[in-house]
């Protein structure tokens, strides 16, 4: 290893466990999507910890930040993830994410002039629905940098993102409540709405492309078993193999839901909750970098075909950041099977030894594929 890979490993190990005591508090307190102010204000104390300088409510957001250290011409972001899943809290591991990130901070910290680099930690709210980096993005949060990176817990470790595009939708349904025995003539079942859908949904599978996936929830099905439900609402995914495949099937999908309220005579109302979120496009040559570096630190990967990786298939908004900057998305294992992301088993095992060592690995995995790009020159 390079002197300035022995020092970024050491600056991160020296950090240990005030980052594994970070992602432990992180994850003993979730926080839904936009709602993230108490893990946004420890981020924010440990990076200005560090050195860096840190500005909250960056587009116009409030729980998201930017934190930046040197003033190099290579410009690097790392991304940081914090918020929870609504039941579940931080069963996909963004507990991990968020200190991984501070911990590549640390370790690329006091290498930031030598290197040439400005170092940004992008914290970037509501990735599991709401779609923050998309927002960020827009609003000029991603200018100018030259690559963005983090690293996403799993099962297993695995190299390369492939996420479907998805297209998150809030499904409403009004009707007409009535007494469901005295008077169900009067009434307009936007319950039953749903089930038609759902049934439209389920035989439109058939001739669906192999890679399309179509689910979702009721969230509100209505409020007694005597009164024919007015008011229904729910929430939908279409994921797709990109965004062009995805433009063609959600019209199809939104049809099924014309149909329930086509035959049961209410009103539909959709919102989209975010725009969709695009298919990953991996630079390759930071990935070969990212590779290398976990490997010299024993990591092993996992061929994405193997039933377990599957989880390199989830959606995220990283995927529209890599259209637009050179990117990579990568997994770290944390010895979870047969917990797989999303199951409350599986954050469980977020705030484990191995769990702790995947931050730590990843971390440092960041900060040296950050010094390899700078010492190839890349702009």
């Amino acid at each position: 290893m390079s002197r300035l890979k022995d020092a970024a490993s050491a600056a991160v190990a020296d950090r240990a466990d005030e980052l594994v005591e970070l992602s432990h508090r992180i994850h003993a307190h979730p926080e839904l999507g936009f709602a993230e102010h108490r893990a946004v204000g420890w981020l924010g104390e440990a990076l200005t910890g560090l050195g860096y300088r840190v500005e909250t409510g960056v587009a116009d957001l409030d729980t998201a930040f930017r934190a930046t250290i040197g003033d190099g011409p290579l410009r690097v972001g790392i991304c940081a993830e914090y918020d929870a899943l609504p039941g579940l809290g931080h069963a996909c591991g963004h507990n991990i994410i968020a200190a991984s990130a501070v911990g590549a901070a640390a370790g690329l910290a006091p290498l930031a002039d030598e290197l040439g680099l400005t170092v940004s930690v992008l914290g970037t709210p509501a990735e599991e629905g709401g779609g923050g980096k998309i927002l960020m993005l827009e609003r000029g949060a991603f200018r100018d940098l030259d690559a963005a990176l983090m690293v996403h817990p799993g099962p297993l470790d695995v190299a390369r993102a492939e996420p479907y595009a998805v297209e998150h939708t809030r499904i409403r349904y009004r009707g007409a409540a009535a007494h469901a025995a005295a008077y169900p003539e009067r009434g307009r079942n936007a319950a039953d709405a749903f089930t038609v859908a759902q049934v439209a949904i389920g035989l439109l599978r058939q001739q669906l492309p192999a890679g399309v996936r179509v689910h979702g929830v009721v969230t509100n099905g209505g409020e007694a078993p005597n009164a024919i439900p007015e008011r229904t609402e729910g929430r939908w995914y279409v994921r797709a193999g990109s965004l062009e495949e995805l433009a063609e099937i959600s019209p199809r999908v939104r049809r099924c839901f014309e149909a329930g309220a086509l035959a049961t005579d209410c009103e539909l109302h959709t919102e989209p909750e975010s725009a969709p979120y695009a298919e990953f496009h991996t630079d390759e040559r930071l990935l070969a970098h990212y590779v290398r570096n976990a490997e010299a630190l024993g990591r092993r990967f996992t061929p994405p075909d193997t039933p377990e990786a599957r989880m390199n298939r989830a959606s995220t908004d990283m995927g529209n950041v890599s259209h637009a900057v050179p990117a990579i998305h990568p997994y770290i294992g944390i010895d979870s099977l047969p917990a797989v992301n999303h199951q409350r088993e599986f954050a469980a095992h977020c705030v484990t030894p191995a769990a702790d060592r995947a931050l730590l690995d990843a971390a440092t995995a960041m900060a040296w594929t950050v010094t390899d790009l700078a010492q190839g020159g890349q702009r």
